[in-house]
């Protein structure tokens, strides 16, 4: 895993940022599209605002959540009511390619399946994203994979959901999902991530993000995360 600290989360989200605009122009040369899924939090919304000033071929871009909360369009607690506020609505990317994950269907076990299918259309069989963002929770969760939840064991499926987290059941990818992606993206910041993340970059299976493969990996952390200090 490449690793790279920064003075502040400020500093993580504008390094961030222009990290997510190469590898789209990247891919969109390479493939003609580029497929991102992305997380939520305060560092990722700051890096989403920042990419809207960066080159990006919006048109051949489509957008995937890496996990989001089963709760009401427009809930504050919901990541694309942010991910909306900070990014979709501040570029050109054609409705098609917003692809929020479907969190208030009666059945939510359809529609974690046309989420598959919509990645399948897009990124292929089986789906490989270009790049998928991760956080780091202070109980070393990533995406909506939590200590002990069933969907950690989920490997014939790209799309999971986990069981109530502070008070909200979870449309989740998978390892198997999130392993695919041709670059993990990880964004750490705050004092609080500081023992999850050296448990993340010693390869500590025991929490969730520690079993996410490295190999492919860069990971953004400021001083209050990942110093030395």
């Amino acid at each position: 895993m490449r690793t790279e600290v920064l003075r502040d989360p400020g500093a993580v989200a504008i390094l961030a940022a222009k990290r997510i605009a190469r590898v789209a122009r990247e891919a969109v040369t390479a493939r003609g599209l580029c497929a991102l899924a992305v997380s939520g939090g305060t560092t990722p919304w700051a890096a989403f605002r920042a990419l809207c000033g960066e080159e990006v071929p919006w048109d051949r871009v489509h957008l995937f959540q890496v996990d989001e909360r089963v709760a009401l369009s427009g809930d504050p607690e919901r990541n694309y009511s942010h991910l909306k506020e900070s990014l979709v609505d501040r570029i050109p990317i054609p409705c098609p390619n917003v692809h929020p994950m479907p969190v208030e269907e009666e059945d939510l076990g359809a529609g974690a399946r046309r989420y598959e299918a919509d990645l399948r259309r897009i990124a292929g069989t089986p789906p490989v994203l270009d790049l998928v963002q991760l956080g780091l929770g202070e109980d070393g969760h990533t995406a909506s994979l939590f200590p002990g939840d069933a969907a950690l064991r989920v490997v014939d499926a790209d799309v999971a959901l986990s069981g109530p987290y502070k008070g909200r059941r979870r449309m989740t990818l998978t390892f198997p999902a999130i392993d695919r992606a041709r670059e993990v993206l990880w964004l750490v910041t705050g004092a609080g991530k500081r023992k999850a993340l050296g448990m993340l970059l010693a390869g500590d299976r025991s929490i969730p993000a520690g079993r996410v493969r490295g190999d492919r990996a860069v990971l953004l952390a400021d001083e209050a995360a990942g110093g030395d200090g």
